[in-house]
């Protein structure tokens, strides 16, 4: 990736302070900055903000984590640089250090925000796409679980159709799928067992084709399926139509198979359930299947800073008492 060198060179100087609302910093100063970042740079005495500029650029040109998301180590060093512990007199809340630092970037198509964590993250303009290296297995912080208890009540009490608009489509969408379609009640008939569909592209620019069955409940191998549990046999016959019926792309005008069938639950999806389904399909479609339960949907869904659905926010306390005064 690559930026203009005005713009590094704008961002550069919000690092060395050489802008209002940012700490000025010398060179052992910038050195012990990029130390804080995990970075080994150390300032050889040449200008300040040309130097940091070269730094900045040589973290561009990193691998980038998925398209139209910026390295994982650039953004690192933004989220240091805006680190609200640091706000200068008369920008308590940084929001005037974050106008600065979005003016460069919105130039080059990014937009830098505050989440709910109070944490900096950097968002594509056009695609919404977030830049972040999401890892599903960190700790969470105290807002986070918070968040996740939240999701959590959300998911124990939504419908299937809740939680594929709310939950699972917003949530392929961050994770950089595209063309995601749902299914909905009206076309089940035609559906061929999916509820979605969804392509990937990868970096070859190869596209991928998935399916996705979603259950509400819990995925298990008993003998009798229960009001909040969904019997694995079920979802057997729906994988293999799901593998054996083509799509229709719009995009590229033409009809293909799916390449790999997600098989979601809202609820757990049991080790026996996982085996039962492996044992019934032949080894070249063993590879196509991929299970998400409900501990894999909290944890992306967190780790990837994505805001709640409506109906799983605490309802707002009335301004007026309800009860009537006489």
């Amino acid at each position: 990736m690559k930026f203009k060198s005005r713009n590094l060179r704008a961002i550069a100087e919000l690092v060395v302070g050489d802008k209002e609302f940012f700490p000025y910093r010398s060179s052992s100063f910038i050195t012990q900055f990029f130390e804080e970042c995990d970075l080994d740079f150390v300032h050889d005495g040449s200008t300040r903000r040309h130097w940091t500029a070269d730094r900045l650029e040589e973290l561009l040109q990193e691998p980038q984590p998925a398209a139209h998301a910026l390295p994982e180590r650039f953004v690192h060093v933004l989220r240091v640089l805006m680190h609200k512990s640091d706000a200068e007199p008369g920008d308590s809340d940084r929001s005037k250090a974050l106008e600065e630092l979005n003016k460069p970037l919105s130039r080059e198509g990014y937009e830098a925000f505050y989440g709910e964590d109070e944490l900096l993250y950097i968002r594509h303009i056009d695609t919404n796409k977030i830049s972040l290296a999401a890892n599903p297995h960190r700790p969470f912080t105290p807002k986070e679980i918070e968040k996740r208890d939240q999701l959590i009540s959300y998911l124990s009490k939504c419908s299937e159709d809740e939680l594929i608009e709310d939950v699972l489509l917003p949530l392929f969408r961050q994770l950089g799928y595209h063309r995601i379609t749902a299914a909905g009640h009206k076309d089940k008939a035609l559906e061929y067992g999916k509820d979605i569909w969804m392509r990937f592209i990868l970096p070859t620019q190869h596209v991928l084709y998935f399916g996705i069955q979603v259950k509400k409940g819990k995925l298990d191998a008993s003998g009798v399926t229960k009001a909040t549990n969904a019997n694995v046999s079920e979802i057997y016959n729906q994988v293999l139509m799901m593998l054996g019926h083509e799509i229709f792309d719009p995009e590229t005008s033409r009809r293909v198979l799916v390449d790999h069938a997600f098989i979601v639950a809202g609820g757990e999806i049991t080790k026996q359930a996982r085996n039962w389904l492996g044992g019934k399909l032949d080894a070249s479609k063993r590879s196509q299947i991929l299970f998400m339960d409900r501990e894999d949907i909290l944890n992306l869904y967190i780790a990837n800073g994505l805001p709640l659905p409506q109906k799983a926010l605490p309802a707002a306390e009335s301004e007026f008492d309800d009860d009537i005064p006489f």
